[in-house]
């Protein structure tokens, strides 16, 4: 928390009730485009907490307007809904008052796991929260906008000591067919781990919270699904991000029946990882998985690519 953020801090204090100050700042941490702050406040009225979240890096400033926009039009339209999302307290996406683009939000309760504990029952978890989130109805009026590609056959790098080229290859030119018909729904568009809170554990284990909503669009729920797939290919293995679409299904969530466009979805969203998902990896080990190396996670997303496509055959 180097960088200055004097003005921001003075907007937020603004924003608050009249009586009401910041007793104490912390940084969160799994966060990658944007920074993160937990405000404590205290007031007349009792203490409360809130989450901060700026754009301070160059590359995300340049979107930042149109991110936070955005997310502050989907946490207002998620509040008349039963999704767990954080409450929009207040917005600067143009940084007219702040150091940086800036959006204040409820601290919801829950944490991050990431870690090797009740893997499948959190896979479950997540499944039935995200067929929750495509089942949304939502009016045309509020949609949000049609989803955008992460990658493209041009622009996939492939990992440079893979010692099966022909492989990706392959899956490239899977992405190169145009884009499958679909039925369009409410996407998350960055759901995975990383971005779903929980309390308890075993029996006791439950979905407290969604966050990150500054992607959200209208799409395939099959690019949901592959997102969260791959994630958690990464995270724990093949083998649990695979079964994903099981428990998407078995929690009552459609998928495509046309095998092959189901493939289009699943390595388009894989083959944005590449070559060795150190964007996701960054904030995966702030959070304890160290053992998350680039090494393991190039070997873990070229072998996923590999199922994926002996799936298909």
């Amino acid at each position: 928390m180097s960088e200055d953020w004097s003005n921001t801090r003075l907007w937020v204090e603004k924003s608050l009730r009249p009586d009401d100050r910041i007793r104490a700042v912390s940084a969160l941490r799994g966060g990658w485009t944007s920074r993160m702050r937990r405000l404590d406040i205290e007031g007349t009225g009792g203490s409360y907490t809130l989450v901060l979240r700026s754009f301070v890096r160059p590359f995300y400033l340049k979107a930042a307007s149109g991110l936070l926009t955005r997310e502050a039009d989907i946490l207002r339209l998620l509040a008349r809904t039963d999704v767990p999302a954080p409450r929009l307290h207040a917005v600067d996406a143009a940084a007219e008052h702040c150091d940086h683009p800036s959006l204040v939000m409820s601290l919801l309760p829950g944490s991050v796991r990431v870690d090797e504990t009740d893997v499948e029952r959190r896979a479950e978890l997540l499944a039935r929260q995200l067929a929750a989130i495509h089942g949304l109805r939502v009016a045309e009026a509020d949609r949000p906008r049609t989803y955008q590609a992460w990658t493209s056959p041009e622009r996939v790098r492939i990992p440079q000591d893979t010692e099966r080229p022909e492989l990706w290859r392959r899956a490239v030119d899977v992405i190169r067919q145009p884009p499958p018909a679909h039925r369009p729904v409410f996407l998350h568009r960055d759901f995975h781990p990383g971005n779903v809170l929980f309390t308890g554990e075993g029996p006791d284990l439950a979905v407290t919270g969604v966050v990150d909503w500054v992607e959200t669009s209208w799409g395939p729920a099959d690019l949901d699904v592959a997102h969260c797939s791959t994630a958690l290919a990464l995270l724990h293995g093949v083998p649990v991000g695979l079964r994903f679409t099981d428990h998407y299904r078995a929690a009552g969530g459609t998928l495509i029946d046309d095998p092959d466009a189901h493939l289009y979805w699943r390595l388009l969203d894989a083959l944005a990882f590449a070559p060795d998902a150190e964007k996701v990896a960054v904030p995966w080990r702030e959070l304890g998985r160290t053992d998350l190396t680039p090494a393991l996670l190039t070997r873990r997303l070229e072998e996923y690519v590999l199922a994926l496509l002996e799936t298909a055959d």
